[in-house]
């Protein structure tokens, strides 16, 4: 047991008095420090688990992760195994918060803090009582933490004067990878695992459409390999492929049919050439995802169809 985990019990938990604040603080962020550390490495937790800690205040359920509190404005800023762990704990904030699905983007209501460097979340929700969240909150972060590969990671019930104080903002971008996590978790599915986001795909796509219809429409351009990599640059962005997110090489066809699925693919080796798509490596798969450090390209192909200098794209 770490010696947040053994404080807290020793103090009953959620239910902790609020003069035992600064002495768990301290160890808050020591254990989230420990979890930044192990998450660096090729496997996580196996000497102690990488700690979350999660607390119910008046309004919202806050949760402390051990991600850089700097992923709320850049979803480069954690590896693959951190934002797995992030997306985990969203997971859990909604099945404790059992939020509504969502009507449309207005409705996703996760917002992001730093506390003390680390990424602080919140989600409204009704208050939980301290016997109850000591119960919930280790189950439901285990139903979707439990299964991520190479990590053992555990949640601990906190009080909420532990975690309140930072200021909580919107992730920066419509398209910014907690807000699919949220949309996911709350259609149902599990942002954790990247085949149910995948699964979820157009349902999300669908919910994160303005009111009365983007005016973007790649789908008129009449040059055809400049629309075929105009959406599937604009599907990525609409699913948060910056890098906590990523897809299958093979999943660039995905939508087109006859002779564009071929055109599809030349298309995405000519994206990645370019530098608009970066590759993360994968067992046995090419998985990639959109450039951060050239998101203005990006946006300005989805939106007027104008290419990087020197970019190429295939003849039809």
């Amino acid at each position: 047991m770490s010696a947040l985990a053994a404080e807290l019990e020793a103090l009953h938990g959620a239910a902790a008095p609020a003069s035992a604040t600064a002495r768990l603080r301290g160890l808050l962020v020591s254990a989230l420090r420990h979890g930044a550390a192990e998450l660096e490495k090729p496997r996580s937790g196996y000497g102690a688990p990488v700690e979350v800690a999660i607390a119910s205040g008046e309004h919202a359920l806050l949760a402390a992760t051990p991600a850089a509190a700097m992923l709320r404005a850049d979803p480069e800023a954690a590896g693959e195994r951190t934002w797995l762990l992030v997306a985990a704990t969203v997971a859990a904030l909604v099945d404790l918060a059992e939020p509504a699905p969502p009507a449309g983007p207005a409705d996703l209501a996760l917002r992001a803090g730093d506390l003390d460097g680390f990424l602080l979340l919140a989600l409204p929700a009704r208050p939980l009582d301290p016997v109850e969240l000591g119960e919930l909150a280790p189950l439901a972060f285990e139903d979707h933490a439990g299964a991520l590969d190479r990590l053992r990671a555990r949640a601990t019930a906190a009080p909420a004067r532990l975690l309140e104080g930072p200021e909580l903002r919107e992730p920066i971008g419509a398209g910014h990878p907690l807000l699919i996590a949220e949309a996911v978790a709350r259609l149902g599915g599990r942002p954790e695992d990247p085949r149910s986001v995948e699964d979820h795909e157009e349902a999300v796509l669908a919910l994160l459409q303005p009111e009365g219809g983007r005016a973007v429409r790649p789908h008129e351009d009449p040059d055809p390999a400049r629309r075929v990599a105009r959406r599937i640059l604009q599907r990525l962005d609409g699913m948060g492929k910056w890098g906590g997110y990523h897809t299958d090489f093979a999943h660039l066809a995905r939508g087109f049919a006859g002779n564009e699925r071929a055109l599809a693919q030349e298309v995405g080796e000519a994206l990645l050439v370019a530098g608009l798509l970066a590759e993360k490596p994968s067992v046995g798969q090419r998985h990639v995802f959109l450039n951060p450090r050239r998101a203005a390209e990006i946006r300005r192909l989805i939106d007027d169809g104008s290419l990087p200098p020197g970019m190429r794209l295939p003849a039809e």
